[in-house]
């Protein structure tokens, strides 16, 4: 817990977050594969795939950028490092955002409450209203059921 508080007030990187939202989005979308206590193959591959469509990143670049966010993940203490590089996004990258999540969300077949929550917290933090983030989780249900 001392290691937590102390990294909490020597937090010169949370700056540079504003330079790097692909950094911050890949950091969300580990910490939401493994929010319920397990990351399936499947969780996995939705966040590697996310970020390869969404990014146009080669499978080498999205690696790397995987092991950077899940090292900053691990240094978190909040989502504000991450959801404040984000929240000034244009409105239709937030939406994608959030579609990404569901998709990790749904790519075992099931939607955790601890998931769910994580989606609502970020999805209020990053702007993206409720019927949005609605809408979405209701599309990628539907998406990963066919």
């Amino acid at each position: 817990m001392f290691d937590a508080i102390t990294r909490l007030f020597a937090q010169p990187e949370v700056q540079q977050f504003h330079n790097e939202p692909k950094l911050a989005v890949a950091a969300l979308l580990v910490h939401l594969s493994a929010v319920d206590g397990q990351v399936t193959d499947g969780e996995r591959a939705a966040v590697k795939g996310a970020l390869m469509d969404y990014y146009s990143l080669a499978e080498a670049d999205v690696d790397r950028l995987i092991a950077e966010a899940t090292r900053r993940d691990k240094e978190a203490v909040d989502f504000y490092r991450f959801t404040s590089a984000i929240a000034s996004l244009e409105q239709p990258e937030r939406l994608e955002i959030v579609r990404m999540m569901w998709q990790v969300v749904f790519a075992d077949g099931k939607n955790h409450e601890l998931e769910d929550n994580m989606v609502w917290r970020i999805a209020e933090l990053i702007g993206v209203s409720a019927r949005d983030r609605t809408t979405l989780r209701k599309q990628m249900s539907r998406t990963d059921a066919t």
